[in-house]
């Protein structure tokens, strides 16, 4: 059964496998609160400027073989983030289900569109003009916005209107989705804790 429209919006994962150890939790009505350790500082970057522009309390602290790349830490954080919100959001009774934001940084524009359906999909319209940033390969965000969007169930739509330096692409694409995701969760005051489908279920 799901919990009540006004219950704390929670949810934990600990995901093991072959090649990472991921413990991740989160919750949907934080301020924005975040303590994470991937061993990819850039990754570290990237999720604590997702928790505070979601406003989500977000704990992820993962292991993984970074000796041999950082793909599967990037792509099983983004598993378990995703199982978390799935988790968390419940039934989505109530909440605005759509969100939407469109964030610049400084010559770099990034637009994002959440729609918490039941049917994951990722369009991802983004390209980087280098294909690392620091020791990270920029492949690696479609990655794991894919991941999330699959494990979340979500509708995710992230695209680059402009851009040139690789720092700021990538982190317009977690800020646009961090804004999205932010509007999508929360509750609408008009909706009187109903399902927002005409089908009666999401």
């Amino acid at each position: 059964m799901d919990a009540p429209a006004n219950a704390p919006r929670t949810a934990s994962v600990h995901r093991v496998t072959g090649e990472t150890d991921i413990a991740l939790s989160v919750s949907l009505d934080g301020t924005g609160q975040t303590r994470i350790e991937t061993g990819i500082g850039f990754l570290d970057h990237m999720l604590t400027a997702l928790g505070r522009h979601a406003m989500l309390d977000l704990e992820v602290k993962a292991k993984g073989d970074l000796h041999v790349d950082f793909h599967h830490t990037t792509e099983d954080v983004g598993i378990a983030l995703g199982q978390c919100l799935a988790r968390a959001i419940g039934d989505k009774r109530g909440i605005r289900r759509y969100g939407s934001a469109s964030v610049p940084m400084d010559e770099t524009l990034v637009n994002a569109a959440i729609d918490f359906s039941g049917r994951p999909y990722l369009g991802w319209r983004v390209t980087f003009p280098r294909s690392k940033i620091g020791e990270m390969d920029t492949e690696l965000f479609e990655e794991f916005f894919r991941a999330l969007a699959m494990n979340a169930l979500i509708n995710l739509h992230v695209e680059m209107r402009a851009g040139t330096n690789a720092h700021h692409i990538a982190e317009g694409c977690f800020k646009a989705v961090a804004r999205a995701l932010r509007e999508a969760t929360e509750f609408d005051p008009r909706a009187a804790g109903a399902i927002p489908s005409t089908k009666g279920v999401l």
